[in-house]
């Protein structure tokens, strides 16, 4: 079967995944339009992507496939909380894998700036995080949230954040994680598995920039197997993730991790839509690897991005990452490193679409496997209404 008669099918299996949306949509809609709650909303994202060849830590499969799509449902429980359950859509291997993404509820009136949130949401670690992987600039995340967060952690789990009442933007906040699909499958472990504090400020300068600046501390409690049926693994997350390629666990965790971000953005006068420019760096340094590692044995990743929307329906953006681990191998540490340089290029005509073309570049100076480049183009359609849009 030639190249072209694969993409075929593969158009003709996308095209059916496009109907199933519609009507998971639609679904979520009636259910919407019958609730006895007022001011609900629904909404569903459409990722499809082509790619060339899979690239090293990469979450897109070569040729046409499916990304992190959902279906999503939020809206207020009355006047005191509100609520937000969205179902994720992956495409893996031409078959379509369905997983419950977010189910939580919120605090709306605590006093004292308080909120709390429990169930299933993503960490606000970090600065992309808390956001769907199809709102980034880029097709596939920075090699530090591939590497140590499984891409987009999201987890059962509480959170407190507190909102200072000042004009200066300030927010703290705490989170306790059962960690399950952090490190999926532990040597070792406690309850809560994952702790997470962290803290985020910013505000504007004048009427055209505006800054963000943040420092997380993911305090890991399940220290991951070294190999697959480790002694100390728990019987029970055999069960819980089998059948699960896409799983977010991280590919390199530790027993901390100190995330620091910064985020700067222009736009003439305010002027959005019209022209910006936004800025974003992001380092990580994670320690304690396990039990066998020395003191001096550490991962660390860090990238920085630039996006400039130079017309109302055009984007152009660059992004240079590094990737230093110390990976085991036959009872010793060796040192790994990846880096990774990506361009991409996106017309928006609308809101709700995005079409993107992407050239990555990766180098392996230090024994890193899978090392390539690629060619990536995505398409994603937003229908109704939707969340999770990062500052």
């Amino acid at each position: 079967m030639s190249h072209f008669q694969c993409m075929s099918r593969a158009a003709q299996l996308v095209a059916r995944r496009l109907l199933l949306g519609g009507a998971l949509l639609a679904a979520s809609a009636a259910a919407t339009a019958q609730s006895p709650f007022t001011g609900w909303q629904a909404g569903a994202v459409v990722d499809l992507s082509a790619t060339e060849r899979a690239i090293a830590l990469g979450r897109r499969e070569p040729g046409v496939a499916l990304g992190h799509s959902d279906v999503s449902v939020f809206g207020p429980l009355g006047p005191h909380l509100r609520a937000h359950a969205s179902v994720s859509v992956h495409g893996k291997a031409q078959r379509l894998e369905l997983e419950p993404e977010q189910a939580w509820v919120e605090t709306r009136s605590l006093p004292a700036g308080l909120q709390l949130r429990a169930g299933r949401f993503a960490s606000q670690i970090g600065y992309l995080n808390e956001q769907h992987p199809h709102a980034d600039d880029f097709v596939e995340r920075p090699l530090l949230y591939r590497a140590f967060l499984g891409n987009h952690w999201n987890d059962d789990g509480v959170r407190l954040n507190w909102t200072a009442p000042t004009d200066l933007y300030l927010r703290l906040g705490v989170e306790a994680f059962r960690g399950r699909r952090l490190v999926p499958d532990a040597a070792s472990s406690r309850r809560p598995g994952a702790l997470v504090l962290s803290g985020r400020t910013g505000g504007d300068l004048g009427t055209s920039q505006s800054w963000q600046a943040g420092l997380s501390l993911l305090h890991n409690r399940r220290e991951a197997a070294v190999e697959a049926g480790h002694e100390g693994e728990e019987e029970d997350e055999h069960e819980e993730h089998a059948g699960h390629d896409h799983a977010h666990g991280a590919a390199f965790s530790g027993r901390r991790m100190w995330l620091g971000e910064m985020a700067w953005k222009w736009a003439p006068q305010g002027n959005n839509p019209q022209q910006q420019v936004r800025v974003s760096y992001e380092h990580a340094l994670v320690r304690g690897l396990n039990r066998f590692a020395g003191r001096s044995d550490q991962h660390q990743a860090g990238y920085l991005s630039m996006v400039w929307r130079f017309a109302p329906e055009w984007e152009a953006g660059a992004r240079a990452d590094v990737l230093r681990v110390r990976a085991p191998h036959e009872g010793h540490f060796e040192n790994e490193r990846l880096r990774e340089t990506a361009l991409m290029l996106a017309y928006k005509p609308t809101h709700a679409q995005v079409l993107r073309l992407q050239l990555t570049r990766q180098r392996s100076p230090a024994g890193f496997e899978g090392a390539t480049h690629a060619m990536q183009i995505q398409y994603v359609l937003n229908f109704g209404s939707h969340a999770a849009h990062a500052f």
